[in-house]
């Protein structure tokens, strides 16, 4: 098992690391992304699983067919980044879950159900602004044409982008052939935080995702002369936006919440042009949807005042995890923590769709993510990959996934976990 995570691992990690911060800059449909792709598709072939690509490109290697057996468990992730993001988040699912696969192998495992891989196409949104889109799009949480719609910052359209990829944009949408195959979907994920050094624990098993949101802030100003124009008679959009940021960090501390404007795009500019425009992209969360909502009406009430507005581009709501699925992994895998999080998964969006869907978690001892510094000790990533194999082994063997896994929970209209 070593020799599969580590050989796997050092395959993939040169793959868009950019030399100059030692980050990541995989993004969606981009040449990195493609390398990706044909890395994820050649390690399916060395293990002889027969590779299929759902409406939007998301990958599904699978150990066994799943229209005469299935549905089937699948384990799995994404391999995109954010820009300049660590190597882990992602990526350690999904090498993780095919070492699982290759030790269930060496183990002789008899499986009753088939087993599959994933890997979802632009769960990170870093270059259209969605993020999710790849499970978003085939459960019908994001819709086709707003998908091929949206534009990164050069104003190419995400059709375009998979146009040049060479994949029809035209067929994307709703999947729910592909959505019966799953009878289960468990992702392991390094923690985007301390609480696992603080409890000792090398894995966790994940409960919940707390509601999160993406919104984007237009603010309107005049372009001008930066050398000729008096400060009384400018109409800056960037002072406008100076105000939004800290006003938006007043909101969060004030409800409790977690408020971030990483993005801002300038027009026109120049060094020295005044601005005639600036748009941001706020991401916001927390455990109360409400105090979250709040967040937002503060944000919107400080962009109009300056003649701006906030357009919301995604949101999702309290989502929990299956519980019966939960107690299962915990049973198989003995006294591990149990946690929440504030990150956005794919799992949360399959476990919306009503698939029972559980997450594992392995420990980060930095506590930092989407930055280079995100690291996970090689033993830790070898206790995941122990686990998640021993997650598989039993739920595969399953005669009835359905009574293992139970209900998936998911959530109602008010937002709130059912």
């Amino acid at each position: 098992m070593t020799d599969s995570f580590g050989g796997l691992w050092a395959e993939l990690a040169p793959i868009g690391r950019a030399k100059a911060t030692g980050g990541y800059r995989r993004f969606a449909w981009g040449a990195s992304d493609l390398l990706l792709r044909e890395w994820f598709a050649s390690t399916a072939q060395a293990r002889g699983l027969d590779l299929v690509e759902d409406r939007f490109g998301n990958q599904w290697a699978w150990w066994g067919d799943p229209d005469r057996d299935g549905p089937g468990v699948v384990l799995g992730s994404h391999l995109d980044s954010v820009p300049d993001g660590g190597a882990y988040d992602g990526p350690l699912g999904v090498v993780s879950a095919f070492a699982a696969l290759d030790r269930l192998r060496e183990d002789g495992h008899q499986r009753v159900r088939p087993l599959a891989i994933a890997n979802f196409a632009d769960e990170e949104g870093a270059r259209f602004g969605i993020a999710l889109a790849g499970s978003r799009v085939i459960t019908g949480l994001l819709d086709p044409d707003r998908a091929r719609s949206l534009r990164d910052a050069d104003g190419i359209t995400m059709a375009e982008a998979m146009a040049g990829a060479g994949r029809d944009p035209g067929a994307i949408g709703p999947d729910p052939e592909t959505l019966a195959r799953v009878g289960a979907y468990v992702e392991l994920h390094i923690e985007q935080g301390r609480a696992m050094v603080d409890l000792d624990a090398p894995v966790a098993i994940g409960t919940d995702i707390w509601p999160h949101g993406r919104w984007r802030i237009d603010l309107p100003g005049e372009a001008n002369h930066a050398g000729t124009t008096r400060l009384e008679d400018r109409r800056d959009a960037v002072l406008s936006l100076a105000e939004v940021v800290t006003g938006t960090r007043a909101a969060a501390a004030h409800r409790g919440c977690l408020a971030t404007i990483g993005k801002v795009h300038i027009e026109p500019g120049g060094v020295n042009a005044i601005a005639s425009h600036a748009t941001a992209w706020l991401d916001a969360r927390g455990d109360n949807p409400e105090a979250v909502r709040g967040v937002i009406q503060d944000v919107t009430t400080l962009a109009r005042a300056h003649g701006g507005e906030v357009h919301e581009e995604s949101w999702t709501p309290v989502t929990e995890f299956t519980p019966a699925l939960i107690g299962r992994l915990h049973a198989t895998l003995g006294p591990v923590p149990l946690l929440g999080t504030g990150a956005g998964h794919d799992a949360g969006v399959l476990a919306q769709a009503g698939i029972p869907t559980a997450m594992l978690f392995v420990r980060n001892p930095t506590g930092v993510s989407h930055s280079p510094a995100e690291f996970a000790p090689q033993d830790d990533c070898l206790a995941g990959v122990s686990a998640l194999a021993a997650v598989a082994a039993d739920l595969t063997a399953a005669a009835d996934l359905s009574a293992a896994t139970g209900p998936a929970g998911g959530a109602d209209r008010t937002g709130r976990a059912s």
